[in-house]
């Protein structure tokens, strides 16, 4: 059996994210979690949050709520989540995010949903006019600037996977009224039922970083 590391920028395990995610890689992987928040208290996840100019990434939290947060407060935890799982043995690590990272320290392949998802939306988007939801509204100038680098054309809006389930339902009929080839669900929080309501709601093709990313992972491990 190959092991196979996630991590998770929140706390884990993610068993909101895993049950998308192990039709997928089968019964001959083994999941091994570690989170950048594990072992913090709510005191001092709230010491991390976000301030003017920040990276703004958002993640849940074991007990089913969600925290935001700065980037630069994580990046030396998610190294030593890393470590962690290299010393487990694991074969490639995936990331359960899809925010943008600096390299890393690594003896293992790692996959980043971002890098999977920047090379793919291109090749589907025909006329390069895509739409993204995003959760929340801080996150929406980071995900302009990061996507007109890809597409010649980016709308975006935003509705979180972890809240009241009307905030999403409200962006997919804003995204129903544009004219783009496709939708990018940009959170790993987002799950296939979401993305099914968002086809639904919005009448677009609808791309779901979770799924996709886990499907180039097993193109590495078959």
């Amino acid at each position: 059996m190959k092991k196979l590391g996630l991590i998770t920028i929140g706390q884990s395990p993610r068993t909101d994210v895993t049950p998308d995610l192990i039709p997928i890689f089968g019964p001959d992987i083994q999941l091994c979690q570690a989170g950048a928040l594990d072992g913090m208290t709510a005191e001092e996840i709230a010491a991390f949050a976000p301030e003017e100019g920040d990276y703004v990434l958002i993640s849940k939290l074991r007990d089913g709520s969600s925290a935001v947060f700065a980037e630069k407060h994580i990046l030396p935890r998610l190294q030593q989540c890393i470590y962690d799982l290299e010393a487990k043995g694991v074969e490639l690590i995936m990331f359960l995010c899809t925010g943008s990272f600096p390299a890393f320290e690594s003896h293992v392949p790692l996959v980043f949903p971002c890098a999977v998802l920047n090379g793919t939306v291109p090749a589907l988007a025909g006329r390069s006019r895509i739409a993204v939801i995003t959760p929340k509204e801080e996150q929406r100038d980071q995900c302009v600037e990061k996507w007109k680098s890809y597409v010649q054309s980016v709308e975006v809006t935003w509705g979180s996977p972890y809240g009241d389930p009307e905030e999403l339902d409200r962006a997919a009929r804003e995204v129903a009224g544009w004219d783009v080839d496709l939708v990018v669900l940009d959170c790993m929080g987002y799950t296939s039922a979401m993305k099914e309501r968002v086809r639904q709601l919005s009448g677009k093709p609808v791309v779901l970083s979770r799924t996709i990313a886990a499907r180039v992972v097993m193109e590495l491990l078959a």
